[in-house]
C-alpha cells in the first residue's frame, strides 16, 4: 500500500509541476490561437474540439481523470443482487517523440480504490459482507502518430501489478501482455477500440493464474455547445473459465459535456451500462459510470 500512495503522490507532483511550468511560461494570447490547436500538446480554446481530442486514447493533451464506477452484480454464486463500486484516478500525461513531434508516447496508470462483495459459499446468500481497499494498479503505453484526424493507430504493452490490499480486491499476479488501438477521428463522428490483453507472469503460487482480455469500443456523435452522446464500454473475456462464465458482453448510453472553469477545460460524462452477455456464476449486470476530466497544459505545448 505504501508503494502504491508513492506513485500517486509521483504521478500528481509531475502533473503539478507539468502546469506550474505553463503557466510560468506565460499562455499565449488566446486571441492569436488556433481554436483547433495542436497535436503540439496545447490546449484548443474551442471546448468542442477539447472534448473530440479527448476522445482519443492516444492524445497529445494531458488530463487527469477520476472516474466512478457503480456495479450491480449478479449469478447463481449469490443469493441476490450485489452492489460494487469502483473508483480510480487516472493521469495522462503523453510525451512528443521525433524531430517534429510526429509520433506521441502516452502511459496511463490506473490506481483504483475497490469495494467488492465477499463471496462466502457456505454463507446462505453466498456473501460476507463487503471489502473495500486498494485494488491491481494498472499501466497501459501506447505509442502511436500525433494526429488529430483520420485514422489513428496505436501500439504498447499493458500490465497489472498485485497491489490489491486483499484477496478480494485482486488477482495477486503480475500480468503482462499486449495492447492496441485503432480510431477514426472525425467530425461530428468519432469510433474505435482499444484492445488490451494480459497473461499472468508471477505472483502468489496459491493464486489462479490468469488470462484476460478487454476490447474497449467507443462510438461517439458530437453536439452542439460541447456536447456529446455516444458508447463506450468495455466487452471483458475471461479465457481461464468455461463457455458458461468467459464473457461480459455490455452496451450503454452516454452523455458527455466538456465546460471551463477559469482557464481549465474539464470534461464531464455519465454513462449507463447493460451487460446483455455475462458469467453465469457471477458477473455484472449494470453500471454507472461519471467521469471527470480535468486538461492541464503540457510542458511540451510551445
Amino acid at each position: 500500500m505504501n508503494r502504491l500512495l508513492l506513485c500517486m503522490l509521483v504521478l500528481c507532483t509531475l502533473s503539478l509541476v507539468g502546469t506550474a511550468r505553463a503557466d510560468s511560461d506565460g499562455a499565449n494570447d488566446p486571441s492569436d490561437a488556433d481554436p483547433t490547436s495542436g497535436p503540439d500538446g496545447d490546449i484548443p480554446d474551442d471546448l468542442d474540439e477539447v472534448s473530440r481530442q479527448l476522445d482519443n486514447p492516444l492524445t497529445s493533451l494531458w488530463s487527469l481523470t477520476f472516474e466512478n464506477k457503480a456495479f450491480i452484480k449478479e449469478g447463481d454464486a449469490t443469493g441476490d443482487r450485489e452492489v460494487a463500486n469502483q473508483t480510480f484516478f487516472q493521469p495522462g500525461l503523453p510525451v512528443p517523440l521525433g524531430k517534429n513531434d510526429e509520433m506521441v508516447l502516452i502511459a496511463r496508470p490506473v490506481f483504483p480504490l475497490v469495494t467488492n462483495p465477499s463471496l462466502d459459499a457456505a454463507s446462505s446468500d453466498g456473501t460476507d459482507g463487503h471489502t473495500t481497499g486498494f485494488g491491481d494498479i494498472q499501466m497501459l503505453s501506447l505509442v502511436g502518430p500525433n494526429r488529430l484526424d483520420g485514422i489513428v493507430w496505436g501500439l504498447g504493452t499493458t500490465m497489472r501489478f498485485p497491489t490489491n490490499s486483499d484477496d478480494d480486491l485482486g488477482t495477486d499476479k503480475w500480468q503482462l501482455g499486449p495492447s492496441a488501438m485503432l480510431f477514426k477521428m472525425g467530425r461530428p463522428w468519432v469510433f474505435g477500440a482499444l484492445v488490451q490483453s494480459w497473461w499472468s507472469i508471477a505472483g502468489e503460487g496459491s493464486a489462479k493464474s490468469t488470462a484476460q482480455t478487454d476490447i474497449q469500443y467507443v462510438i461517439r456523435y458530437a453536439l452542439p455547445d460541447a456536447w456529446s452522446v455516444g458508447v463506450g464500454p468495455t466487452v471483458s473475456i475471461d479465457w481461464k473459465q468455461g463457455n458458461d462464465d468467459k464473457l461480459t458482453l455490455p452496451i450503454g448510453l452516454g452523455l458527455t459535456k466538456t465546460i471551463r472553469i477559469g482557464k481549465m477545460p474539464i470534461k464531464l460524462r455519465g454513462e449507463v451500462q447493460y451487460s446483455v452477455v455475462r458469467p453465469d456464476s457471477y458477473g455484472t449486470e449494470w453500471t454507472f459510470l461519471f467521469r471527470i476530466a480535468p486538461v492541464i497544459r503540457s510542458p511540451f505545448a510551445d
